[in-house]
């Protein structure tokens, strides 16, 4: 998948006939279809994992802030047009303390303007799976209970803006209640916008006192964008096929494999 970098720098070596910059380009397009809609497709069946997919595809030919970047912006997309297609099973009670715990978050990393290196981001992307399905039934938070909500957005964005991913850590205050799929799915997705449109802030700002090449060709955004509500939309069909039961069984066990698969490519970086 080789994304932007790859494809600007081909275009400024290309001869006068532009047959390389053109296969480039038309590669990188067709890297970006697939993987954007597949991955946006996953999540709308599960509420997550197509992101967490798409983040750890993207940090192998970029670096993290501009990784950070377009995938902010494929998942604001895929997540904000999922909570527009489920908007009225949206849990709207519970954001005012998402958003309140997902700003304080904000403020202190930015303040201290910490950028995770990659394979800090991995063991991230790797832990946290494991941590939803290792919390215990009889302790699992419940998103409804009073400062549950806070807590979770203060969480996720801390998260969120050291790995790129929570989505599974959201599923710790869902999964174990009487909540119906689409109202978790719903209800996800228009929290996890929030946290995306934070974490393009923050890695825009991180991104204009880093040293590091982020641009990215606007084309891929706008391919990106596309791609995310395509797959978004036909996971709806999918979602309304499936039971509860096998819902929750799916994503614990695509979460947890998954997970592995980066904590040991981050524990290898590391190494």
């Amino acid at each position: 998948m080789a994304l932007a970098g790859k494809a600007a720098s081909a275009q400024t070596k290309t001869d006068l006939s532009g047959e390389p910059a053109a296969v480039s380009v038309a590669a990188t397009l067709i890297a970006v279809v697939i993987a954007v809609l597949s991955t946006s497709f996953l999540s709308g069946i599960f509420g997550m994992l197509g992101g967490l997919i798409l983040m750890g595809l993207l940090l192998l030919v970029l670096p993290v802030p501009a990784a950070m970047s377009l995938h902010a912006v494929t998942q604001m997309t895929s997540n904000g047009w999922r909570a527009l297609l489920w908007h009225r099973l949206i849990l709207w009670r519970v954001m005012p303390g998402y958003i309140f715990g997902s700003s304080i978050a904000f403020g202190i990393l930015a303040w201290v303007s910490f950028q995770p290196p990659t394979a800090w981001v991995y063991i991230g992307l790797g832990i946290v799976p494991l941590l939803a399905v290792a919390v215990p039934a009889h302790i699992a938070p419940d998103i409804r209970r009073p400062y549950a909500s806070t807590i979770l957005g203060f969480l996720v964005m801390s998260i969120q803006l050291l790995s790129g991913v929570a989505g599974v850590l959201v599923d710790i205050f869902f999964f174990r209640t009487d909540l119906d799929r689409r109202q978790i799915v719903a209800t996800k997705a228009f929290s996890q916008l929030i946290g995306h449109v934070f974490r393009l802030t923050y890695f825009t700002l991180v991104a204009t006192h880093s040293d590091v090449n982020t641009e990215i060709p606007i084309w891929v955004f706008g391919v990106s964008i596309v791609c995310a509500v395509a797959g978004t939309s036909l996971a709806r069909l999918a979602l309304e096929r499936l039971t509860n039961r096998a819902f929750l069984m799916w994503t614990r066990w695509l979460g947890v494999t998954v997970g592995c698969v980066y904590l040991a490519r981050g524990l290898y970086l590391m190494m």
